[in-house]
C-alpha cells in the first residue's frame, strides 16, 4: 500500500507534550514520527527526553520545514527526517511511534505494525484511534480550538483486537 496524502494539520504544542509524556520515553528510545509534518514532535521528544528521534515524510516542502526547524533547534544530532513513504520503510528499530494520520491510515497500519514491531513498542495516536484495538489509556487535551484525545496502544497481545 502507498501512503495515503494525509491533511497537513500540526498538533498543538499541548498536545504534543501529552503525547510524549504518555510514552514515558528514555534516552535509550528510539522514536518514529509517521507523516512528521514540520518536525514539532521530533524536536519536542530530542529536546525534552534527548532520545533518537526520527520522521517520516512524503511531501518533499515538509521534510525541508522539518529539517530547517531541527537544524534551529540544535537537535540535529539526535533528529532524522526521511523523505518517504512510511509503509514502505521498516519501522522495526522504534520502541516508541507518534501517530497524527486517521483512523483509515492506522487501520490500513495495523498490519505493518504487528509485522515490524517489537511487543514491548508504544505506541501514541493523536485525535485517531487505532480501529478494533484497545488502547492502555485515553487521555483529553483542551485546546481553544477542540478537545484532543490521544490515545495510548503497547504491542501486547492483551492489547490488539483480533
Amino acid at each position: 500500500m502507498r501512503a495515503p496524502i494525509v491533511h497537513y494539520s500540526p498538533a498543538p504544542k499541548n498536545v504534543v507534550r501529552a503525547a510524549l509524556d504518555m510514552l514515558k520515553l528514555k534516552k535509550n528510545d528510539i522514536l518514529f514520527d509517521l507523516g512528521c509534518g514540520d518536525g514539532r514532535i521530533l524536536i519536542m521528544a530530542a529536546k525534552l527526553y534527548g532520545v533518537r528521534a526520527i520522521g517520516i515524510e512524503i511531501r518533499r516542502a515538509l521534510v525541508k520545514i522539518a529539517r530547517e526547524n531541527a537544524r534551529k533547534a540544535g537537535v540535529l544530532p539526535l533528529v532524522e527526517i526521511i523523505r518517504g513513504d512510511f509503509f514502505r520503510i521498516d519501522l522495526s528499530a522504534a520502541t516508541a511511534i507518534t501517530l497524527y494520520l486517521s483512523s483509515t491510515v492506522n487501520n490500513a497500519l495495523k498490519v505493518k505494525f504487528m509485522r515490524e514491531l517489537r511487543p514491548e513498542t508504544r505506541l501514541v495516536s493523536i485525535f485517531f484511534p487505532i480501529p478494533s484495538w484497545t488502547p492502555v489509556e485515553v487521555r483529553h487535551v483542551r485546546t481553544p480550538i477542540k478537545d484532543f484525545p490521544i490515545y495510548l496502544y503497547k504491542m501486547d497481545q492483551n492489547v490488539i483486537g483480533k
